[in-house]
């Protein structure tokens, strides 16, 4: 039982051998930018529609349970960060205080939501450039919109959604060139992501209707099956739209190429929730105080959608415009957390050790993250959007689950051991994460716990029959 709960030892978690060192370039502004670039993106751009489709306008309750939930998961990866200031997230902390078992399951579900997460953007995005197109041929007259085989996928009537797959190349790309230099272009990108944002609030506030938000709760609170077989709920638009909160564990898999671990991660992690809660509060309100839900639930781009409902045609192709130019950051982010998360899994002989190698000139692991692009451009070319964000949504949640386990098991076996950020009150904050947490996991489709539970049956089966043979920990005996 021992060697099935083998642990890394925490002063080891930060001791890599040459040639499989990522390299430290990023400070604060750039973790910051990195997690509201990750954070503020398709849910709100995009899953808006869907949750309101699910709990109508009462949506803005859901928004309320997801991020009380995200704070609480916030303040546990700020001090798991500070404390083992590596890459991994999730699967790296879990590693040191669950055991290889865990920390596989762990891993394993990380790299479901990263996969799905980057795949769920992609098609975002190409929603929003898809419509951008289209009203190009309209003022224009010129045929540059794309052939619908080409436009969507499968489950849209079409066979492959090419501008999904490109975007997920495009940033791959930049990923591979430097970590420091798509950080930087992250950071300029997010800045026009919050504008567009801002513009949005500026337009719909003013036309807030108060008879827009009745009835309020038109499904009730708890997840319940509807008379058209769909599962609705306030609770049932927070498991999705959940997707919209998280985002900040893409720091904490950025520990490693971190300057400062102990000041900038925390800053990095709690900066961005706290800027990203009062984003979101502010557009759902404007959305669906503008207009009545019905309008907009089925909507791929359903910002730009009430904009020009409103009659403001030039504002909604601004923000049609800049979720083109920065939905990319979300892409950026998240793509970049799971090329991580692959990394370090290589690095432990998790997975094969060939895949953890980092390139000498830009000190980014190139294998991997070509690896990466392969897989979630497939998903992305063919997946159907609210599947795969409940899909990631469940990753995610057992991530924090373990997260808030970790910090518990930690705080009672390494007591002194030194902590440059303190979750405040620790066992009240972490029991709420973890009750949160399987609350919202309850609240997901049942399809989507069935198809989590089938992926993590067949990610223990791998690691009976290959990883847990060929883990560095086994090799050392």
């Amino acid at each position: 039982m021992q060697s099935w709960l083998r642990r890394k030892p925490l002063d080891m978690v930060t001791v890599h051998e040459e040639g499989r060192r990522l390299i430290p370039t990023l400070s604060w502004p750039h973790l910051v930018a990195l997690g509201i670039g990750a954070i503020v993106g398709t849910g709100i751009y995009t899953l808006i529609g869907v949750g309101a489709d699910k709990a109508g306008p009462a949506v803005l309750l859901s928004f309320v349970a997801a991020g009380i939930v995200c704070a609480c998961a916030a303040l546990a990866y700020a001090e798991m960060a500070t404390m083992m200031p590596a890459a991994g997230s999730a699967y790296t902390y879990s590693y040191a205080a669950l055991g290889e078992t865990i920390a596989w399951v762990v891993g394993w579900s990380l790299i479901l939501e990263y996969s799905l997460v980057v795949s769920t953007v992609a098609v975002g995005w190409s929603g929003y450039f898809v419509g951008f197109l289209q009203w190009v041929q309209q003022q224009t007259g010129w045929n540059v919109t794309l052939p619908a085989a080409l436009a969507a996928g499968p489950h849209a009537g079409g066979i492959l959604n090419l501008p999904a797959v490109v975007i997920t190349f495009l940033v791959a790309g930049a990923l591979i060139a430097g970590t420091r230099e798509s950080a930087t272009i992250n950071a300029f990108l997010v800045v026009f992501k919050l504008i567009a944002l801002g513009i949005f609030v500026a337009v719909a506030l003013p036309a807030f209707n108060a008879e827009n938000l009745h009835p309020f709760m038109p499904y009730g609170f708890s997840k319940a099956l509807g008379p058209d077989g769909v599962e609705r709920g306030v609770m049932a638009a927070a498991a999705i739209i959940f997707f919209a909160f998280y985002g900040f564990d893409a720091i904490s898999t950025a520990a490693e190429e971190t300057k400062n671990p102990g000041r900038d991660l925390s800053i990095g992690i709690v900066g961005s929730m706290i800027g990203c809660t009062i984003i979101y509060v502010l557009v759902a309100l404007a959305a669906v105080g503008a207009m009545s839900y019905t309008v907009f639930a089925h909507s791929a781009e359903p910002l730009a959608l009430i904009m020009r409902q409103l009659g403001h045609g030039t504002a909604a192709l601004a923000i049609g415009i800049v979720a083109i130019i920065a939905l990319p950051t979300v892409l950026l982010a998240f793509f970049y957390g799971q090329s991580r998360i692959f990394f370090v899994m290589s690095r432990d002989g998790l997975l094969p050790r060939g895949l953890s190698k980092v390139n000498q000139r830009t000190g980014t692991p190139v294998t991997i993250t070509v690896f990466t692009a392969v897989l979630v451009a497939a998903l992305a070319g063919v997946a159907r959007l609210d599947e795969i964000a409940a899909l990631a949504n469940a990753g995610t949640l057992a991530a924090f689950t373990a997260v808030a386990a970790c910090l518990l098991v930690l705080r009672k076996r390494e007591p002194n051991r030194e902590r440059k950020f303190r979750t405040p009150l620790a066992w009240v904050v972490c029991p709420l994460a973890i009750a949160g947490c399987a609350y919202l996991f309850w609240s997901l489709p049942t399809r989507t716990q069935l198809w989590f539970a089938a992926w993590n049956v067949f990610g223990l089966v791998v690691y009976v029959l290959y990883s847990r043979g060929r883990a560095v920990l086994a090799k050392q005996g």
